[in-house]
C-alpha cells in the first residue's frame, strides 16, 4: 500500500488537529492503563485504573449500552466479555459519565467527533478487512482547493483513492469507478482507516469477486460546523444545506478533478456511489436526482428520514432512471431500520427495482464492512453475473 500526498497537506493536518483538539477534550487518557488481553476463546478482559471513580463503564461497539465494570482493592476496573466474533471493534471507558481513550492501545480511530479505541478478535482463518498475502492497491490521499466547502482552514479539502492491483494509468478502457461516502463524524480517511475498505478490495479482487475499479473516498461535508452538534441532526434545514454542499463539491470539484487524473470512466454505466449513514443519505440523494451520471447506486444504513425525498424524488421514473442496481441496506437493530423501509416503500410505490438487504446489527462498522462485501460484487457485472454473486 502507497499513500501519495499532494500539495496541501500542511492545512489539512491542521484542520484534523483542530478537529480533533475538540475530540480529546470529551475523551482525554488516565494516567495508566493496564493491558487489554485477547483471550483464546476470543472473550476479551478490559482494564481500567482509577481507584477514585465512582463507576466505569465499557462501550464496546455493536453492544447497545455500555457495561459496568467492577473494581478490584488496587483500583483497576476489569470486565471480561463472552467470546465475541471475529471484527474489528470500537471501544472506550465512560467514567463517571466521561468518555475515556485506553492509554495502552496506540490504536485509536481517527474521528473527528468521538475518539475511540480499536481492538481486532482475529478469526480462525483471514477477514477479508485483514491485511492478507495477496496483491495489494495503492491508497492515494489527494488534496485540493475547494470553492464550495465551508469552514475549512485555506479552504483546503482532500478525498482518498484507491486503484487496484496493477492499475495502468494508460489501459485503453477507462477503469470504473465507485464513490464511497463516510459517515457523520468521520473524514475522508474513515472508509480506509475504519473500514479497511482498500484491504476489503484487494481481497475481494484477489478471489475473483469484484471487477478491478477505482474507489474515491470524498470528504463528506458542505459545511463543517455540521459536525459542531450531533443534535444538528434534529433540524432539517442544516441537514439540507449540508447536503446540497456537499453535492455541488463532488460533482463539480472533485468528479472533475479525479476524472483528470486517474484513468476512469465519465460514464454513468461504469459510475457507482454509495456510503453510510450520512453517507448513505448524501449517496442517495446525489444518485438518485442524477442517474444521468451514476446507473449503480447504495446506501448502508441512510440516515434517509433526513431528506424531503417526497418532494425532490416526486418525478423519479424507472424507465428515464435506468438503473442497474439499486442496493439499499440496514442493520435490524439501527435506529434508522423504519425510515429506510419507509423509503423502500416509497420506491416500489414508484415501479423502481430496489434491492432490500436487512441484516443482524445496529448502527455499526461491523454492519458496514459486511455491507460493503456484499455490495461489491455486484457492481459493473453483466445482468447474469451479477445474479450469480447475489446467490453466493
Amino acid at each position: 500500500m502507497i499513500i501519495r500526498s499532494h500539495s496541501r497537506s500542511r492545512q489539512i493536518l491542521t484542520l484534523l488537529l483542530t478537529l480533533g483538539s475538540v475530540a480529546f477534550t470529551h475523551a482525554q487518557v488516565p494516567a495508566y492503563t493496564p493491558d487489554t488481553i485477547i483471550h483464546p476463546d476470543h472473550s476479551v478482559t478490559f482494564h481500567y485504573k482509577d481507584d477514585t471513580a465512582h463507576t466505569v463503564l465499557l462501550g464496546l461497539e455493536g453492544i447497545a449500552k455500555p457495561m459496568p465494570m467492577a473494581k478490584d482493592d488496587s483500583g483497576i476496573w476489569t470486565l471480561t466479555t463472552q467470546p465475541l466474533p471475529p471484527e474489528i471493534y470500537g471501544y472506550h471507558f465512560e467514567v463517571d459519565g466521561q468518555p475515556r481513550l485506553d492509554l495502552a492501545n496506540v490504536h485509536i480511530t481517527p474521528n473527528l467527533v468521538n475518539l475511540s479505541n480499536l481492538i481486532e478478535i482475529p478469526g480462525d482463518q483471514p477477514q477479508l478487512w485483514d491485511i492478507t498475502n495477496v496483491p495489494h492497491g495503492e491508497l492515494h490521499h489527494d488534496f485540493y482547493t475547494t470553492a464550495t466547502v465551508v469552514g475549512l482552514p485555506d479552504n483546503a479539502s482532500d478525498y482518498y483513492v484507491y486503484t487496484p492491483p496493477g492499475y495502468d494509468p494508460k489501459a485503453k478502457k477507462p477503469y470504473p469507478v465507485l464513490y464511497l461516502l463516510h459517515g457523520w463524524s468521520d473524514g475522508a480517511v474513515g472508509w480506509s482507516a475504519v473500514g479497511h475498505a482498500n484491504f476489503i478490495f484487494d481481497n475481494l479482487l484477489a478471489q475473483g469477486k469484484i471487477k478491478p475499479m477505482v474507489v474515491v473516498m470524498p470528504y463528506g461535508y458542505g459545511d463543517t460546523s455540521f459536525l459542531n452538534d450531533f443534535k444538528v441532526w434534529g433540524d432539517p434545514v442544516p441537514v439540507a444545506h449540508n447536503t446540497a454542499l456537499f453535492t455541488k463539491a463532488l460533482l463539480t470539484e472533485v468528479m472533475p478533478r479525479v476524472e483528470a487524473d486517474y484513468n476512469i470512466s465519465r460514464d454513468r454505466q461504469g459510475r457507482a456511489i454509495t456510503g453510510l449513514s450520512m453517507g448513505g443519505l448524501e449517496s442517495l440523494d446525489v444518485g438518485l436526482t442524477n442517474t444521468d451520471k451514476f446507473a449503480w447506486i447504495g446506501g448502508f444504513s441512510a440516515a434517509i428520514h433526513n431528506l424531503d425525498y417526497p418532494h425532490q424524488m416526486a418525478t423519479l421514473n424507472p424507465k428515464t432512471a435506468n438503473l442497474r442496481l439499486l442496493w439499499i441496506a440496514c442493520g435490524t437493530g439501527d435506529n434508522l431500520i423504519t425510515p429506510n423501509r419507509n423509503f423502500i416503500t416509497f420506491l416500489k410505490a414508484k415501479d423502481m427495482p430496489v434491492t432490500q438487504i436487512e441484516t443482524p446489527g445496529l448502527h455499526v462498522w461491523m454492519v458496514w464492512r459486511d455491507n460493503l462485501a456484499h455490495f461489491a460484487p455486484l457492481l459493473f457485472q453483466q445482468p447474469n453475473q451479477q445474479l450469480a454473486a447475489q446467490t453466493k
